[in-house]
Order: C-alpha cells, then sequence, then structure tokens
C-alpha cells in the first residue's frame, strides 16, 4: 500500500463506491424485519409507501444541503465540520456528539442483528453457552462470540484493507438491490397485488402518511455518510448530488417493495394482512417475518435464499458504511484535538486505524447488553438524526446567504423548518399522533446529554487555544431540551404506573368467575378517574413547560444583547477600520495566547506568514492617499481569498501577518507558493504585489516573536527577488 503524505486519506473512493456506501449505510436489518411490520401496522401499504415518498422528497432537501457543504468544506468529519466552520467549534461539537451516538448505535443495532439472523436462518447454531436473560432477552456466549468476531473483521476490512471494503461494498450493494427487486416481481407477477384495505381503518389516511413521513430521519440516516469520505472521493465533488439523489431514490423504492411484498401474501388461517401483522408477536420462524413469508409462497426456498442473502448483504454493508463513517468522525475529533491527537493519525494503509480501534473498543462490549437495550438506543437516533440534519441545513442557509446562493439558502431554510417541526412530533406525545417513542428511549437521550456536558468539560479544561466555550446559547438551549425531555421522561413514566396500577385493579377482579355488576361499575369509575389523572398531568406538565420555556426565552434574549454588545466593543477594538481584517490588537492578544501555551510547555501547531506590500510610496506619491488606501485594501482581499481559513492581522501600514493553524497551516507551502506566483504576475501592472515569507513553530523556539523573525528574514528575501523582476519597493 502506498503510504500517506501529511495525514491525509488518500482518494480511493469512486462513484459506485460512492453509491454503495451511501444505500448501504442508508438501510440495514430493519428495512426487511423490522420497517415492514412497524410501517404497516401504523400507515397500511398504501400510507408507508405515500409517507416513504414524502419522506424522501424531505431528504432531498437535506442531501441539497449536504452536497453544497461537501463542496465547500471538502474535508473528513461531514456534518460536524460543516457546523464547526459556519457557526464555531461549540456548535460543532454538539452536532459530533449526536452524529457519533446516531452511527454508533445504528452499527450496534446491525451487529446484533447477526445473532437474530442465525436463529432465524440457521437453526439456532450460535445458540449455545446460554449465560443470562436481559430485559427478556436470552443472550448466549455463541452469540457473543458470533458478534464480536463480526466487529474485529469489519474493523480489520476497513482499517487494513479499506480497497476491498470499497470492493465489498458495491458487490453487496449490487446484490441486495437486485435480490429485493427480483423477489418483489416474482410477487407482482404471481398475482400479490392486493393490498387491501390500502390503511389502517382507525384513523385519518393524511395522519398515516404524515407519521412516516415524520420518521424518514431514522429511516433515511447514513445516505450522507459519503460525507464524512470527501478526502477520499476519486470524482468530481460537483457530482455528489447525483449520487446522494441515486441512492435516496434506489433506497426509498427497496423500503416501498419491501412493505408491499410483506401485504402480498399470509397465513390462511388470517382474514387480511392487518390481522396477520398485528398478531406478529405471537408467531415465530419465518411466518414471524412477513416478506420472507411472501418470498416463500410465490418462490418457495429459493426465495426465502434470495431474501436472507439479500438481508445478510444489508447487514453487512451498514457494518462496513457505519464504521467507516464513524472512524472519520472520530479522525476529524482527533485532527482537532477533540478526542487526542492519536485518533486523527491515517495509518500505513491510508485509513484511519487508531479511529476504527476506538470505535472497535466501544462496541465490543455492546452484544452482552442482548438485544433489547439496542432498540431504546436506536429510537434515539431518531431525535438525533432530526438534530443533525437541522444543523446541516441551517449551516447550509448561512453559508449561502453569505456567498449569495438565493437556490440553496431555500433549501437550507426549508430543511430547517422541516426538522424543526419533525423534532416537535417526535418529542411532544400525543400532541399531535398518540404514538410516542418508549421511555426509556427519552431517558437515555438524557444520559447522553449529560455525558456530553461532562465530556465538554473536559474539552474545556484542555482547550489551549480557547476555541470551545464561546458560544453559550448553544449549551442554554441543550440544557433546555434536556429539562424538556425530562419532563417528557416523567409524564410516560406517571402514564406507565397509571396503566400497571389499572392491570392490577382489573385481575384482582376478575379472579372469581363471576364479576358482580357492582364491581363492573366500579372497573369502569376506575378507568374514568385514570383517564382524568393523565389528562391533569399533561396539562400541568405542559404548563410547567411553557413557563420554563418562556422563562428561558427572556434569559437568552437578555444575553443575547449583552453578548451583542459585547461582540460590537470587541469587534471594535480587533478590527482593522480599513481592511476589515483583524488589528495589530487582536494579533498581540493572539500572540499572547500562543505565547501561554508555549510557556506551559504546550506545543501549538502554527505557521506566521508576514506579507508586505510593495510599491505602495510609488502609489501614494503618484497617484494620492487614497489610491495608497485602495491598494492596501486590494492586499488584504488577496491574502484573505487565499487564506481563507487563518486570521489575517493589520500591524502596520503595509504590513500583514497571518497565523496559519489546521488546513492551512496543512497547506501552508501552497498557499505560499500561490500568493508568491500571484504577486509576480502582478509585476509591471497595476494590480497589487505582496512580498511573503513564512516560517514554522519548532519545539526550540522560546516565543511567537521567534518564529515571526525567520518569516519575516523570509519575506525580505522575496522583496528582493521580486525586484530583481521589476517590482517596485518603496
Amino acid at each position: 500500500m502506498e503510504k500517506t503524505a501529511e495525514n491525509r486519506l488518500i482518494p480511493n473512493l469512486g462513484m459506485p463506491g460512492a453509491w454503495a456506501f451511501s444505500l448501504g449505510t442508508t438501510i440495514g436489518w430493519g428495512s426487511l424485519v423490522v420497517t415492514s411490520n412497524t410501517y404497516l401496522a401504523q400507515a397500511g401499504p398504501a400510507g408507508s409507501a405515500l409517507g416513504l415518498v414524502l419522506g424522501a422528497l424531505v431528504m432531498l432537501l437535506i442531501a441539497r444541503s449536504y452536497a453544497y457543504l461537501i463542496q465547500c468544506y471538502p474535508e473528513a468529519g461531514g456534518a460536524y465540520s460543516y457546523v464547526r466552520e459556519v457557526f464555531g467549534y461549540d456548535h460543532g461539537f454538539l452536532t459530533a456528539w449526536f452524529l457519533a451516538l446516531t452511527y454508533l448505535a445504528v452499527f450496534w443495532a446491525n451487529v446484533t442483528s447477526l445473532p437474530l439472523f442465525a436463529r432465524y436462518f440457521l437453526g439456532g447454531v450460535f445458540c449455545f453457552g446460554r449465560m443470562y436473560t436481559l430485559l427478556g432477552y436470552t443472550v448466549y456466549f455463541g452469540e457473543i462470540l458470533l458478534s464480536v468476531a463480526a466487529i474485529c473483521v469489519t474493523a480489520w476490512l476497513c482499517s487494513r484493507h479499506r480497497n476491498l471494503a470499497a470492493g465489498a461494498m458495491i458487490v453487496m450493494a449490487v446484490l441486495f438491490t437486485i435480490g429485493i427487486l427480483a423477489v418483489f416481481a416474482a410477487a407482482m407477477a404471481g398475482g400479490g397485488r392486493n393490498i387491501e384495505p390500502a390503511y389502517v381503518p382507525d384513523s385519518a389516511a393524511l395522519g398515516q402518511i404524515v407519521k412516516i413521513a415524520v420518521i424518514s430521519p431514522w429511516a433515511f440516516i447514513g445516505f450522507e455518510n459519503i460525507s464524512h469520505c470527501t478526502e477520499e472521493f476519486s470524482f468530481r465533488r460537483s457530482r455528489v448530488f447525483s449520487v446522494l439523489v441515486v441512492s435516496l431514490v434506489t433506497g426509498t423504492l427497496l423500503y416501498i417493495c419491501v412493505t408491499i411484498l410483506s401485504v402480498t401474501a399470509y397465513p390462511p388461517e388470517y382474514e387480511s394482512w392487518l390481522q396477520y401483522i398485528r398478531d406478529l408477536g405471537n408467531l415465530s420462524g419465518i411466518r414471524a417475518l412477513p416478506a420472507f413469508y411472501a418470498a416463500n409462497h410465490y418462490m418457495g426456498s429459493a426465495g426465502v435464499g434470495i431474501l436472507a442473502a439479500s438481508l445478510l448483504a444489508l447487514v453487512l454493508t451498514s457494518l462496513i458504511g457505519n464504521m467507516t463513517a464513524v472512524s472519520r468522525l472520530f479522525y476529524a475529533l482527533g485532527k482537532d484535538q477533540v478526542l487526542p491527537r492519536q485518533i486523527g493519525v491515517i495509518n500505513q494503509s491510508g485509513s484511519p486505524g487508531n479511529a476504527i480501534l476506538l470505535v472497535l473498543g466501544l462496541s465490543v462490549l455492546i452484544p452482552f447488553l442482548g438485544r433489547t437495550p439496542i432498540g431504546w438506543i436506536v429510537d434515539v437516533t431518531t431525535i438525533g438524526a432530526t438534530i443533525i440534519y437541522g444543523f446541516v441545513s441551517v449551516s447550509a442557509w448561512k453559508l449561502a446567504g453569505l456567498r449569495g446562493d438565493t437556490s440553496v439558502r431555500r433549501t437550507g431554510l426549508a430543511g430547517f423548518c422541516i426538522m424543526l417541526a419533525f423534532g416537535v412530533y417526535l418529542l411532544v406525545p400525543n400532541l399531535i399522533s398518540v404514538s410516542s417513542m418508549a421511555r426509556e428511549t427519552y431517558f437515555l437521550f438524557i444520559v447522553w446529554s449529560v455525558l456530553g456536558f461532562l465530556f465538554f468539560r473536559s474539552i474545556l479544561h484542555r482547550d489551549e487555544s480557547r476555541r470551545f466555550g464561546k458560544s453559550i446559547i448553544v449549551w442554554v438551549a441543550l440544557l433546555a431540551l434536556v429539562l424538556f425531555i425530562a419532563l417528557i421522561w416523567m409524564r410516560q413514566s406517571m402514564i406507565s404506573s397509571n396503566q400497571q396500577m389499572l392491570a392490577h385493579i382489573q385481575s384482582h377482579y376478575q379472579e372469581t368467575l363471576e364479576i358482580s355488576e357492582t364491581r363492573l361499575e366500579d372497573e369502569v369509575f376506575i378507568e374514568r378517574e385514570m383517564e382524568l389523572l393523565e389528562s391533569a398531568n399533561t396539562r400541568t406538565i405542559l404548563m410547567a413547560t411553557g413557563m420554563f420555556l418562556f422563562s428561558l426565552v427572556i434569559m437568552m434574549t437578555n444575553y443575547t444583547y449583552m453578548n451583542k454588545r459585547a461582540k460590537e466593543s470587541e469587534l471594535i477594538a480587533n478590527t482593522d477600520p480599513m481592511t476589515g481584517v483583524k488589528s495589530k490588537h487582536a494579533y498581540l492578544v493572539k500572540e499572547k495566547e500562543l505565547n501561554d501555551e508555549i510557556g506551559r510547555g504546550g506545543e501549538p501547531c502554527f505557521a506566521i506568514a508576514v506579507c508586505d506590500v510593495n510599491g505602495l510610496k510609488y502609489v501614494n506619491d503618484t497617484y494620492g492617499h487614497k489610491a495608497g488606501d485602495d491598494y492596501i485594501r486590494a492586499a488584504a482581499r488577496l491574502i484573505c481569498e487565499l487564506f481563507q481559513h487563518s486570521p489575517v492581522y493589520r500591524i502596520g501600514g503595509d504590513e500583514f501577518v497571518v497565523v496559519m493553524s489546521g488546513r492551512d497551516y496543512e497547506n501552508r507551502e501552497e498557499l505560499l507558493r500561490s500568493l508568491r506566483g500571484k504577486s509576480e504576475e502582478h509585476i509591471g501592472s497595476d494590480r497589487v504585489v505582496v512580498a511573503a515569507g513564512l516560517a514554522e513553530y519548532r519545539k526550540n523556539d522560546a516565543s511567537v516573536h521567534s518564529v515571526f523573525e525567520r518569516a519575516d528574514t523570509l519575506m525580505y528575501s522575496h522583496k528582493q527577488m521580486l525586484k530583481e523582476k521589476g517590482a517596485r519597493t518603496r
């Protein structure tokens, strides 16, 4: 394998591979085993299909924002990198925190689905070494071995053979696409076209469609995983939107095919597919899997075999895709030193090996939990995906506004508003829909958010560059969300306790063979009182939530006003009024920060470019000082256009300084060559000529001034070179 240069990911992913990663991460075990049953029970075949189409259209808005941001910020990290660049490190960390949980949860769900696959299709060959039963799920040592082996093999493949992993993704994505379409076609040819009833009879059709569309962030999460592999694209980034569109269309088609397939055939003892779906909890084997039962009905064992192979391919592509996505996210966090710096290192095979090892370490104990808790964790991804897509949409909206891209600005705003509406729908049970997530899901969201606060505290402690802690509003908003969800969790817990108490009372009354009329009246009375109690609990929580939100709005409004005034004062002090770049005062503050870090024994990774405007005196003497001012502003624009990700300071009349870190630091030599090249092109014309020198911080440098002096010396050497080529100096 070719060794990586400058710790960068090597391009190896073409458009077919990108499509396979996007599609393979979008759908997994749930698409064939869980989704069809869940969707059908809530909306029927027509409601599910229309809801999926509506959800896919929403995802196309999100895809447009992703494609735009990928072109603007072509680096690993996906949504984390975009939000960090647009809104700052605090918002970026919050996005990364939920992004990590979302990808890890889907990875864990597919890992723990392998034992279920073995139970259904391999006769339970791994059900040996019974260990314990946790939350109703029996855990076997053999199944733990299977899951841990799958994690280790996936990590090895992604770490040491990423080209092989990409090729396997293409083959398996084609395999499960053809397999599912083939079985669906056989069902249609075999007469499986009666899908009555088209909707679930006990609710409105429109409500059923919306219910399915609202969970589209859960259904399609992962389609954007290629945003983490942008550095590895071997095709033009301008084509990424086409890849995402094809992936979303393919995924939607497969979801719909599986859902409709599941109602085309059912056991003869049931009068309709609806009766069959509602009784799945009492069935086992193939009969408990509607899509597989239909495949067996139309194609026999061959149909079951094709769907089983497709299901296994779905699981494996999801494992590889999510491992790849979360490892690139960790790699980006390592480069930014949010995680230890070693996590951001590329190995000899061109993969972020340490990041992959971190994913492996976080995953190997998951199989010991069984399957039930994983379902709760996966439900949290519905909230997480909605938050992530909302952040991405609003980032595209803001960036497009700054760049004047009107169409992207509109789609970004639309995507954000829709995600906001989805969030309200999901987080407030019974507000619009009678369905809600399990109370354990709300509790896990609270736990993960609290862990986020604790981890962020450790980042602040290590943040010597003071990049974090500047956007307190994002943490106030998260705290408000946690408190709000805590209220919802409390309400759901009370409802659960009430229902349990009512069940105990009913059981007590049913202990005798004959129930007297008085007892029946008592039971009706108790049920009515319980309903009144539930309504009172709901009103109380809504009132408390309203008061809390009102207080929060007032607090955030006051903070925003005070923060605005503070920023205005800081901006005046730190901004050069002529050019709009940072002032000499701002440079002195930055110099002190870096010197403090050096004094504490740190090793900051930065470089300094010293730039001097050539021929300013000639312009002033010949054309006047107004022309000289324009000449200085032109120099500032030239420097800022090249060093887009680093602060530029004007420290003298014709002298500028750039302090480089991050992406500009990695590309420093290339950027310096570009600046010098443009200056040489401008010789002999009226355009600005800038002499520049660059120096990196070394371990033996006692202060920033040492770096500055080396850069200043190199700048004067370049100035002499420009003079020899005909450039004016004074």
